[in-house]
């Protein structure tokens, strides 16, 4: 098996997915969380689930940047760190800070985000591992190098909180409330910008085509879902605050 042949095979392709995704998905809602049906076939637990397709992508990154034959200097590692770190987080910890509930996701979009996180996981960690050779010489005072990691480390410090809001209201038990603080005032879903920001930040550090690709399918997936979450926020309360964007503050 050409690993090679197969990274350049599908990196464009994989572009496009991302772009006719995005357009599906303002039609159609992924079933999961707040959004769960039973119509979808089989299900699994939204706690096992999560930690399963979450758990792909440190893997397969891991895998194939260490495996590789380039020489990894320290801004190699600076990358190899966020990408992990984000996921370790997202497939272990985040999953048991939530409050316990019985809800259930389709095994299909369980399976759908393990196959997205294979190839993603796969293009980003390849390129890192064995396509580079030199160009991340010498690379931590380059200026998309700092750009970018400020970017990512203010899309962190978002999504972080904006989640640690969500959390401390569903530990409430008291249903869905409308969340306030922070930027919640100004947007629907800071997490989702934050985490839009962080994967910008690292496609900027990278200045590669997976790093930007991967930022693409992040908007990709998030953007629609967020427009999701505020029709429902506005349908589901009154009193939710017309003024209050979807995901970028003052202007959408």
């Amino acid at each position: 098996m050409n690993l090679y042949l197969i990274y350049n095979a599908i990196l464009l392709p994989w572009l496009g997915v991302a772009l006719f995704i995005f357009v599906l998905l303002f039609f159609i809602t992924a079933p999961y969380g707040r959004f769960s049906k039973k119509n979808w076939g089989p299900t699994i637990s939204n706690t096992a689930g999560w930690i399963i397709q979450e758990a792909v992508s440190p893997i397969v990154f891991a895998y194939f940047f260490l495996t590789g034959p380039s020489i990894k200097n320290p801004a190699m590692w600076v990358f190899f760190i966020i990408w992990v770190g984000h996921y370790f987080n997202r497939s272990f910890i985040y999953p048991f800070r939530q409050h316990k509930s019985k809800k259930y996701m389709p095994i299909t979009i369980m399976l759908s985000a393990v196959f997205f996180n294979i190839i993603n996981g796969f293009t980003n960690g390849y390129y890192l591992g064995s396509i580079i050779s030199n160009e991340y010489n010498n690379y931590l005072l380059q200026s998309n190098f700092i750009l970018g990691i400020l970017v990512f480390l203010i899309g962190l410090t978002i999504n972080l909180k904006s989640d640690n809001i969500l959390i401390k209201l569903k530990k409430q038990n008291k249903g869905y409330q409308i969340p306030n603080g922070f930027l919640y005032p100004y947007i629907s879903c800071p997490n989702y910008f934050g985490e839009i920001l962080e994967w910008v930040g690292f496609a900027i550090m990278t200045w590669s085509l997976p790093g930007f690709i991967f930022a693409v399918w992040t908007m990709a997936n998030l953007i629609p879902r967020a427009f999701a979450h505020h029709k429902w926020y506005n349908n589901k309360f009154k009193e939710y605050p017309k003024d209050r964007k979807v995901i970028i503050p003052f202007i959408f």
